[in-house]
């Protein structure tokens, strides 16, 4: 089933139509943004014809979405299955072998990624929230992918960003990708509680960080120093709340990240290692209840500022760059999925910098999670409500 299209005259940006920003609703701050464009950049629209398409309705909680070598689509789910899904939206029945997830609150089985040698190994790596003695941790796996696509044989956990939430089941982060040198980066949240919240900036915690670790879950070679006392040397930065989006820039090969802010304060990071990208003590938003968090202070030294924030939220998730070439105006841009803002987030960026933002398929009304490119140049977006949707040239 076909859904909406777009095509609209090229302008001189890039075949861009510049338009007014797209977010126009009353921010929950009075912060001002360290720099222009950091926040409600134009509007931009795409210029060349494209459509969207509903591949499967039939997933269950959808949460991660990556592709296998011969260009199907591989799943997981939040209550703890995987399912392969073909280009015509034909379902695998569930993967078995996979390790008991704790799927309560943001739980479950999250992220997923084939390793670079997969048509020799078949193995695969996924994030899940795992119970343990004292509580519950953000836990990254392995295991391979056996012939008959049916189970994963020898599945085994390789890493647990300690320490342990005692009660909570919120902010587990959880993505996962390849790194050019065969390592993984992790993303891990802090765990939302105000208990566990300060870890994000203490470097002998794994929470509320973006890890980089080998594929027997040991800390990667190469990794950054950090300079406080016990710094676990698997740290690839800190001062993370909850980032459930990291992807890897397909021209300069750095590692870029999405983080869910409180009331206000989604960011978009570019992530460089060693550095500490300042939560809870900077932030663009408040708490729930509307408290100031922390010194209410936006910037200090020694943190980085995001490239880009959202206030009020759109709750951004899986992200990916357009590396194709089928709609050119989309090369190298960073595509973001949106929760409760309920679209996709098309962000084009120069230097570093976001210089147009578009919001794609928002009249789907769906919870989008997670999105990737496919082997076939179109983009595969999963939403909460359990669909598959397909966005390519027409």
């Amino acid at each position: 089933m076909l859904f909406a299209s777009c095509s609209d005259t090229i302008d001189d940006n890039g075949g861009n139509n510049t338009l007014p920003p797209v977010e126009n609703n009353a921010a929950n701050t009075n912060y001002q943004p360290a720099f222009p464009g950091q926040t409600r950049a134009n509007g931009v629209k795409t210029s060349t014809p494209y459509v969207s398409e509903v591949v499967t309705s039939a997933l269950s909680a959808p949460w991660g979405i990556t592709s296998l070598p011969d260009g199907r689509l591989l799943i997981t789910e939040r209550m703890g299955t995987m399912r392969i899904v073909s280009n015509t939206g034909t379902l695998s029945n569930a993967i078995t072998g996979i390790p008991a997830v704790n799927s309560g609150g943001q739980g479950g089985l999250l992220g997923i990624c084939v390793d670079p040698q997969f048509t020799s190994n078949r193995m695969i790596y996924w994030v899940f929230s795992e119970n343990v003695a004292g509580g519950n941790v953000t836990s990254v796996a392995k295991g391979r992918l056996s012939n008959s696509e049916t189970t994963v044989e020898n599945p085994g956990v390789i890493y647990r960003a300690n320490p342990s939430a005692n009660v909570g089941n919120l902010h587990y982060g959880g993505r996962i990708l390849f790194d050019s040198t065969g390592n993984l980066f992790v993303s891990t949240g802090e765990r939302s509680d105000l208990s566990t919240r300060p870890l994000a900036q203490s470097a002998t915690a794994a929470v509320g960080k973006i890890l980089r670790i080998t594929t027997s879950g040991q800390p990667a070679p190469g990794n950054p120093a950090f300079t406080q006392s016990g710094a676990l040397p698997e740290l690839y930065s800190m001062g993370h709340r909850n980032p459930q989006g990291i992807a890897i820039h397909p021209i300069t090969g750095e590692l870029w990240q999405s983080e869910h802010g409180p009331r206000g304060g989604d960011e978009i990071n570019h992530v460089q290692a060693g550095q500490n990208y300042g939560w809870p003590t900077i932030t663009y938003g408040i708490e729930y209840n509307g408290a100031t968090i922390g010194d209410g202070i936006q910037q200090k030294a020694g943190m980085e500022q995001p490239v880009y924030y959202w206030d009020p939220v759109i709750s951004p998730s899986g992200i990916t760059f357009y590396k194709g070439n089928s709609i050119p105006e989309w090369q190298n841009n960073l595509f973001v999925a949106s929760l409760s803002g309920m679209h996709i987030a098309r962000l084009v960026l120069d230097n570093n910098k976001v210089i147009g933002e578009e919001r794609l398929l928002a009249s789907e009304n769906q919870r989008f999670r997670d999105i990737t490119q496919g082997l076939d140049n179109a983009l595969y977006a999963v939403t909460d409500g359990g669909k598959l949707y397909r966005i390519r040239k027409q």
